[in-house]
């Protein structure tokens, strides 16, 4: 870790000595502003990498100031999913672990990210345990932000990771030369407690800090009914500490430090068992679970068990994620006409995960007097290391200019990332154990039954160079082209192993996972397991943007852009030939325009219409094992898809104090063809079942999005305070989760990968400086209807069952903020 330190800052002072005082540095704009006087948007954004007002930017955005994030109650990421059309989250494995879609571009189990996010300009850190973690932004983050920006469509020039579905920027608060900050308290239901503090210190005329902690601390709203393990689950339990520091080293030279430490330390987020197909005569075979699971739904109806009522068995559940990181940015202007920015970062994130990973408590009857409970699977933390532990170092050195009507960019990014420690993971298969790691376990299903180690390296390596530049032909049209070209490579080592029990004994019988004909005379001897994979890609991608502003508050644009996103690895397949899938890449057209209205009803109407040719996607497939072989999810590359649709932004006041804003999207995507890997002389498996159906739409892509959110300011004196009053509607349309329960839809009546839509209602409070003393006052609730509602289904109806992931009750609370200096 030293050593880590010292090359951070012997790499920014590098930097430092290369450059001179030439010219005095302006002030740096502020990166997200609130709606001027008279209606109309001057919302600085950092899109292009550089500060532009929202509406000249040739992008479809969405911004979120801390304002509006706290109105929302938004205190997890995953909750931005909520409000943004457009905008989806995979919460599968907990809000702490999930991932973004955007414009129905998903991040399955095993790939790369489909969308980038970004803290201060720095990639999220990579971590690839065996369910997904990193690559997001843990709670912790969401307070003292300048903004929040959602980038939609494939950001493949600017950017440091390709990804063909956007990006998400959290932009946070730099020291300002003011003492000021803030103390605040919020209370709520479910014992909910957060805690946040923030200063500013200018220590000197050049030289600034701000330091900030957010605690937060809430009980599960899934009540376990079990008697095992914890009350509850889907708690929140997180810390969050930011330090950062703003040097003015000479009048033209700028460092901007900022250190991170976040931990996030819950129950987890366990499924609900909810459907099993009832009549035996309509069963396959792979459907054996089937009487357990109707037998744990007949239990629960007995009980009277509700909505948000879970069956746990694990005695110790836990998802503990710690991550901690620093960036360090270096900008000099060499000239009127050239700045040089350098960013350096470095973090580190480790996962430890122990659950039931599907709510499953079934119960086996061996005698009257013994009855054995067990699960599909349950999962914790390997022999050696913790489920995921990574670090990623980035750098990027950009060059930013203007020469006349031309303005440019270029730079060159690299980033690698590699494991601090082994990423092992053991699961328990068909099993009741009180030491997995003892082997004191109860075989449930006989031989079926096991228990396996998985012990797994992934190592990253991404070297990018760019360009782009905008032309400005005349002062109303423009012509924008960027190229990036970016190298990625993957490497990962796997040492699996698994332990059956065999025979009439069940006696313990080890060897490699993916060679049962390798024995071990124990779980230590992994090493003869080993296996090695690499997934090399090399890409170009591009833009070419149009631009015309007949007048400064019209913009309309028409744009192409490319973008590819990695390849990846999934060691799971007992096939080599299922352990690799190619990059993807998608071709983005998009007609866009912005207007900026006074006038008796000011305000702002954004639209954008696009159309996705995607290829090569990346999409997850159950294996159709061959006999004596269960069945897993691989990754492979689907074939083709098309992704078109409409967004629409609107922001009006009709008169003072009264301000309306609306958000749509229409979505449509349909997968067009899916090429299935040749698997006729495969010895594990025959085929591949996609979980998406051909013709169909893909997951997480809801063809409606509607929000509507309505404030009203009381018109009161300046000596009572600013009072408002707010409300957010918010309407999904069904979507799927997955298509894998297409097949058995005639068992149970209906799809339970098919989410129904929902219609989300929150409303707040807000009473600023309380009769003109320096306290605001805000009371909030979300979900105010108490709606009903799934964010996941498991797609194991070819199992014999299926579960799902409940989304928040209602929530209600009331916040208190104390501000000092300026």
């Amino acid at each position: 870790m030293a050593r880590t330190f010292l090359f951070l800052l012997l790499g920014s002072s590098a930097v430092c000595s290369l450059t001179a005082p030439l010219l005095a540095q302006p002030p740096a704009a502020e990166t997200a502003r609130s709606a001027s006087s008279d209606g109309s948007s001057d919302i600085i954004v950092t899109a292009r990498r550089l500060e532009e007002r929202l509406q000249d930017v040739p992008i479809s955005v969405t911004v979120y100031n801390q304002e509006q994030l706290d109105q929302r109650n938004i205190v997890n990421p995953s909750d931005l999913s909520v409000y943004t059309p457009s905008l989806a989250s995979n919460r599968q494995y907990g809000t702490e672990k999930s991932s973004f879609s955007i414009r129905g571009f998903v991040q399955e189990l095993g790939t790369q990210p489909s969308v980038a996010v970004y803290f201060a300009d720095v990639v999220a850190p990579r971590a690839q345990g065996p369910t997904p973690s990193g690559n997001g932004t843990l709670p912790g983050t969401l307070f003292d932000l300048q903004n929040v920006q959602i980038l939609k469509g494939p950001q493949g020039t600017l950017f440091g990771r390709n990804t063909t579905g956007g990006a998400v920027l959290f932009v946070p608060r730099k020291p300002t030369d003011q003492v000021e900050g803030y103390v605040e308290g919020t209370i709520g239901n479910y014992a909910a407690r957060r805690f946040q503090a923030v200063v500013n210190l200018p220590l000197a005329e050049t030289f600034k800090i701000r330091l900030g902690v957010d605690r937060m601390k809430r009980d599960g709203y899934l009540h376990n009914r079990s008697g095992i393990g914890p009350d509850d689950f889907a708690d929140v339990d997180y810390w969050g500490f930011r330090a950062s520091a703003l040097a003015e080293l000479t009048p033209t030279l700028e460092n901007y430090l900022i250190a991170t430490y976040n931990i996030s330390d819950t129950h987890g987020h366990l499924p609900q068992v909810f459907v099993c197909p009832r009549n035996p005569a309509t069963r396959i075979p792979s459907q054996f679970l089937a009487p357990f699971a109707c037998a744990q739904l007949d239990r629960q109806a007995a009980r009277g068990d509700g909505f948000y009522d879970v069956e746990n068995d694990v005695p110790d559940p836990m998802v503990r994620i710690e991550q901690w990181q620093i960036i360090n940015t270096t900008t000099w202007q060499a000239s009127d006409s050239l700045t040089i920015k350098n960013i350096i970062s470095y973090a580190q994130i480790t996962e430890k995960n122990r659950t039931n990973f599907f709510g499953d408590r079934f119960l086996l009857p061996l005698s009257p007097q013994l009855v054995i409970p067990f699960r599909l699977s349950a999962v914790e933390p390997g022999p050696i290391g913790p489920n995921a532990a990574q670090y990623t170092f980035t750098e990027e050195l950009q060059f930013q200019g203007q020469i006349d009507r031309l303005k440019w960019q270029a730079g060159g990014y690299f980033e690698i990332s590699n494991p601090t420690r082994a990423n092992t993971q053991r699961n328990q298969l068909f099993i009741n154990c009180a030491n997995a790691a003892a082997l004191q376990c109860i075989p449930a299903l006989g031989a079926t039954s096991s228990v396996g180690i998985l012990d797994q390296k992934f190592r990253f390596r991404n070297i990018a160079a760019y360009a782009q530049a905008t032309y400005d032909i005349t002062d109303q049209f423009s012509v924008t082209g960027g190229i990036r070209y970016t190298s990625d490579r993957i490497r990962a080592r796997a040492r699996n192993v698994t332990t059956r029990f065999l025979g009439a004994a069940l006696t313990p019988f080890t060897s490699c996972s993916k060679n049962p004909l390798i024995v071990l005379p124990s779980i230590n001897d992994r090493a003869r397991c080993e296996e090695v994979f690499v997934e090399k890609s090399a890409r170009p991608t591009w833009l070419i943007d149009l631009d015309y502003k007949p007048t400064d508050e019209i913009l309309l644009y028409a744009k192409y852009a490319r973008g590819y996103r990695q390849g990846t690895i999934n060691l799971l397949p007992l096939s080599t030939a299922l352990n690799t899938s190619g990059p993807e890449k998608v071709d983005t057209y998009e007609l866009g325009g912005k207007v900026s209205f006074a006038g008796a009803v000011p305000g702002i109407f954004n639209v954008a219409v696009f159309y996705n040719d995607f290829t090569d996607q990346q999409l997850q497939a159950n294996t159709i094992p061959r006999p004596g072989v269960f069945p897993t999810n691989v990754l492979v590359n689907a074939g083709k898809s098309r992704i078109s649709g409409l967004e629409a932004d609107l922001s009006v006041r009709p008169f003072e104090g009264l301000r309306f804003d609306a958000g749509y999207a229409y979505l449509d995507t349909k997968l067009q063809s899916f090429v299935l890997p040749d698997l006729s002389n495969d010895p594990f498996y025959s085929g591949v079942i996609p979980t998406a159906t051909l013709g169909g739409s893909l997951a997480f892509s809801p063809k409606h999005r509607l929000t509507l959110t309505g404030t009203y300011t009381l018109p009161l004196s300046q000596s009572v305070g600013r009072l408002s009053v707010g409300a957010t509607y918010t309407h999904t349309s069904k979507q799927y989760a997955n298509r894998a329960d297409d097949p058995f839809v005639f068992q149970v009546g209906f799809n339970p990968g098919l989410l129904p839509s929902t219609n989300l209602l929150n409303v707040n409070v807000d009473w600023t400086n309380v009769g003109g003393l320096p306290f605001d006052l805000s009371v909030f609730a979300t979900n105010v209807t108490k709606e009903k509602y799934a964010l996941y289904s498991g797609g194991l109806l070819g199992l014999g069952y299926d579960v799902r992931v409940i989304g928040e009750p209602r929530m209600y609370g009331a916040r208190l903020r104390y501000k000092f200096g300026s």
